[in-house]
């Protein structure tokens, strides 16, 4: 027997890719004809979601009204949400995409009544590699031994909609059949580059500026297109590196989770490095960062010069 829509869904976490994944997994159960439509919760009006909830659809069978940012939509209009959460339309789903949704809520508690709470959280470092090797099989046919797929998880993450992408261009790249080994993985120009890129910011994290020259220049010396990616890794550093200064200002302890790059003594460098950058380098480093990208696409100077010179004046900021 097919499986029966609910009148109302709750997609609750921060990961878009699971999110889209539950959403299609659940528009897969209902008619091809349905009329959908998509609402944003941080500028919709009540009247309008619910004369749509509640009205018939006049093409296709039913109506799916998925709203996205639910958060800031329950939040404006709680109470009435509440009670159509009680008595939703039969003829009506309704996906609410949350970022968070605490169970003490009634909002938690009616959906979890009356239709479904996904959870779309990416797992944790330890199960990370178990989901690239189970969604690498069932998504793209790709099959993955256990030291790829942990050699994958600490290059990117848990990015689960970055892990999909590469691992439907290595699956692609693979021979039929073959399982994929993490020395087929190493072997991949992209993933060589990617790696000695974090080379590069590691050795910036621990504050090792000659370490990251050396790095910079023999990256330049086996792909000069490096020069053209360099800001996007350094933003990336520079994110990292804001979110502990803004942590430790806070009194708050950091999520090392979010901090994934960073392994044994590594973090330790990393966190020290944070620390003696302090809020006025960071800024210094962040407006020196905006500058050189605005040189590099204006074509003011050489982009390889303008990302050396940041790693010096960085250097002298530390």
């Amino acid at each position: 027997m097919p499986i029966m829509p609910k009148p109302v869904y709750a997609l609750v976490g921060e990961d878009s890719f699971l999110q889209l994944q539950k959403l299609r997994d659940i528009i897969a159960m209902l008619p091809k004809s349905v009329q959908r439509i998509d609402f944003d919760g941080q500028s919709a009006e009540l009247a309008v979601v619910l004369d749509e909830l509640r009205s018939f659809a006049m093409f296709g069978d039913g109506k799916l009204i998925v709203i996205r940012n639910a958060d800031d939509f329950v939040s404006r209009f709680r109470e009435h949400v509440e009670n159509y959460l009680g008595d939703p339309a039969q003829n009506a789903t309704l996906i609410l995409r949350f970022t968070t949704l605490p169970k003490t809520q009634r909002v938690y508690k009616l959906i979890d009544k009356m239709g479904a709470i996904e959870s779309c959280e990416p797992p944790s470092a330890a199960a990370l590699p178990g989901w690239i090797q189970k969604h690498a099989q069932a998504a793209h046919g790709l099959q993955m031994q256990t030291d790829a797929t942990q050699l994958l998880a600490e290059m990117i993450g848990s990015d689960l909609g970055r892990l999909d992408c590469e691992i439907a261009k290595l699956a692609i790249i693979v021979d039929s059949g073959k399982k994929l080994a993490a020395a087929d993985l190493a072997g991949h120009v992209a993933f060589q580059r990617e790696q000695e890129m974090w080379a590069l910011t590691n050795a910036l994290a621990q504050g090792n500026a000659t370490e990251a020259i050396q790095r910079w220049r023999q990256l330049l010396q086996t792909d000069t297109s490096t020069e053209f990616r360099a800001v996007t890794w350094l933003t990336m550093w520079l994110t990292d590196v804001q979110y502990v200064i803004e942590c430790e200002a806070s009194g708050q302890r950091p999520d090392f989770k979010k901090l994934w790059r960073y392994r044994g003594d590594q973090l330790t460098k990393f966190m020290n490095n944070c620390r003696q950058l302090g809020p006025s380098g960071l800024e210094k480093a962040v407006s020196s960062l905006t500058q050189i990208d605005r040189q590099n696409k204006s074509g003011i100077g050489q982009a390889s010069t303008n990302i050396e010179r940041f790693i010096l004046d960085l250097a002298q900021t530390a």
